[in-house]
């Protein structure tokens, strides 16, 4: 058996100057079920952050993650410079190493079926696009307590987006 990969670490995110953050979440009662995503912005010249967050009656998880990068990055000015900051795995591989390859196979996976969610990638591509400099950034989620206060903001979008997928039920 081959030696299991060790797991994946985080580190706190270091915001650039000039660039905004957005902190993402997704969630869903059942998986399809009701769903909410949530994205924390905080500007660029360090004003106060914005609270985005919304819910679909039946959706997944990964449909909710994307979504609320989504949303996040549609709510910033064209060049903007911006790091979203993610607890999905999903998310950050798709947009920093699957996408091209997908495309290039015409939407398909390495096994040939279609990759879901072409919609919403897409239509983060064509963000991302819009935007000056995109990069992603990876937390692990669900942490909480004195040695995680740099992702508070990862537990405040869990917070909203689970807030939002009880209303869309």
């Amino acid at each position: 058996m081959p030696p299991r990969k060790p797991p994946r670490t985080d580190s706190p995110v270091e915001i650039l100057p000039g660039e905004a953050a957005i902190w993402t979440d997704g969630a869903c009662s059942g998986n399809p079920g009701p769903g909410g995503w949530a994205a924390i912005v905080i500007p660029a010249d360090g004003g106060d952050h914005v609270e985005l967050s919304g819910g679909e009656k039946l959706t997944t998880n990964n449909r909710m993650e994307l979504s609320a990068a989504l949303n996040g990055l549609r709510s910033l000015a064209d060049g903007q410079n911006v790091v979203v900051v993610t607890d999905s795995q999903l998310m950050l591989n798709s947009m920093t190493k699957w996408l091209p390859g997908w495309k290039k196979k015409g939407w398909k996976t390495a096994a040939g079926t279609p990759v879901k969610n072409q919609d919403l990638l897409e239509a983060l591509e064509a963000e991302v696009n819009r935007l000056g400099k995109v990069r992603w950034h990876w937390v692990r989620g669900h942490e909480t307590g004195a040695a995680f206060d740099y992702k508070a903001l990862n537990d405040r979008a869990d917070q909203l987006a689970v807030a939002a997928a009880r209303q869309a039920a």
